[in-house]
């Protein structure tokens, strides 16, 4: 018989731990979005949007913000608009933007993507420093591929949700500027950074000339995400958005559920980062499993298990509970909004009783 797609529906009854995009919008999300006022985008004319694109820029602690379709648009027209063809964008080996956006650096801004090995994505002005580099003697400066701008992930989806200690993102940051660098924040699950340590978005992103931010991973909006920075640097990123075909016309009604989301669903957020804690708790008393539960510092739980992965999470599936295998041994699953914790405590069941099975 022929393996499961990962594409193919899940059951209705699911405990769905692959990510928290795959929640689905509130029936009073809902609503907003049915009775949102509306324009064309492209012209500038809808008035959604342009409230969503407001508050943002007032949450981030910036002058201005652009709503995009999805978060890898939202750092891939950031990175367009920051460098010229033959640049190098500093960051972690790990990080989303090369990792998961489909070759986007190199296919969209003919850069090349030179990467820090960092611990959980987290890594210091000191090598941050020895990978920017400098012109050696004898040798022309224009050899060298300029490095030109530094791009820092917080959350850190690959380091396991991973919260960045802000002292250090200020010092990089700061650092990648002495350097001439250019500096983005990929704050895909910002929220989650600030609902875990109570510092302010606005506070994150101080140090950046942008940050990017997504409304489907954690705050339960059907799409969407936004790049914000000062108004010109927006208006760069306005125009590749229309090049990377992010152009909407009666964009509010998606802008509704994203401009719900952010006034109501981030008080949620902690709650979530106690079902991953709660997991956590749960696998890393399992002898077949290698989890260290402090490392949770927010809603990703990555683990290792004593078997195939593969198998392990095609097990759990057969018994309702779907996850993602990232490696041979690894497993991510991710608590979200839709997973109550009494399901949790179901799936830690389920994972168990795979396990066992497996190892028979």
């Amino acid at each position: 018989m022929a393996s499961r797609s990962s594409h193919d529906p899940q059951p209705v009854d699911v405990i769905d731990l692959r990510s928290d995009t795959v929640t689905k919008p509130s029936k009073a999300m809902r609503e907003a979005m049915a009775r949102a006022p509306v324009g064309d985008d492209v012209y500038g004319d809808d008035p959604t949007v342009g409230c969503l694109e407001s508050r943002v820029a007032e949450v981030l602690g910036k002058e201005e913000a652009v709503y995009v379709p999805t978060g890898t648009m939202a750092n891939q027209a950031a990175i367009r608009a920051h460098t010229q063809s033959g640049d190098r964008v500093l960051l972690d080996w790990g990080t989303h933007s090369v990792r998961s956006e489909s070759g986007g650096p190199a296919a969209l801004s003919g850069v090349t993507a030179d990467r820090i090995l960092g611990k959980r994505g987290v890594f210091t002005a000191a090598q941050l420093v020895a990978t920017a580099g400098k012109a050696r003697g004898g040798r022309p400066d224009f050899c060298t591929p300029p490095a030109t701008l530094l791009c820092v992930e917080n959350t850190h989806n690959a380091g396991g949700g991973k919260v960045w200690p802000l002292d250090a993102l200020d010092e990089v940051a700061r650092t990648g500027r002495s350097l001439g660098l250019r500096t983005h924040l990929d704050g895909a699950r910002l929220w989650n950074a600030s609902a875990a340590t109570g510092v302010s978005e606005a506070r994150w992103a101080r140090e950046f000339d942008s940050v990017s931010v997504c409304f489907s991973k954690g705050l339960g909006a059907p799409l969407g995400s936004a790049v914000a920075g000062s108004r010109d640097f927006v208006q760069r990123v306005r125009r590749f958005k229309q090049l990377f075909g992010g152009g909407f016309r009666q964009a509010g009604i998606v802008a509704a559920g994203a401009l719900h989301a952010l006034e109501r669903h981030r008080d949620g957020l902690p709650l979530d980062h106690k079902k991953a804690q709660a997991l956590a708790g749960e696998l890393a008393s399992l002898p077949a499993v290698n989890l260290r539960p402090e490392s949770v510092e927010t809603n990703i739980v990555r683990f290792e298990v004593a078997t195939s992965a593969a198998n392990f999470v095609e097990a759990c599936r057969r018994e309702g509970v779907v996850m993602l295998d990232t490696g041979p041994r690894q497993v991510r699953a991710v608590t979200h909004r839709d997973v109550s914790m009494d399901e949790i405590g179901r799936a830690a069941e389920v994972m168990a009783h795979s396990l066992e099975g497996l190892q028979r």
